[in-house]
């Protein structure tokens, strides 16, 4: 499941959860009930987070563990 790596991505960055619900342009209730698997979370957002956190959607989503993003062919 993805939502126990948003909880460590935050955590790595020394961020709260306000701060990455501001940057997605939600409220922070919203965003905690991802990060605790309440309710899923858009692609939308899974994409704004990849690129704001500098790593792949496949990482968020637990298909692989290598953080670095896929460079572009």
């Amino acid at each position: 499941m993805y939502y126990p790596r948003l909880k460590d991505l935050r955590n790595d960055h020394d961020l709260v959860q306000k701060e990455v619900a501001h940057h997605l342009g939600i409220d922070q209730r919203v965003y905690s009930n991802y990060e605790i698997g309440k309710r899923e979370i858009p692609a939308h957002l899974i994409v704004a987070l990849a690129d704001f956190y500098n790593t792949s959607t496949d990482y968020i989503l637990g298909r692989t563990n290598h953080s670095a993003p896929c460079k572009n062919k």
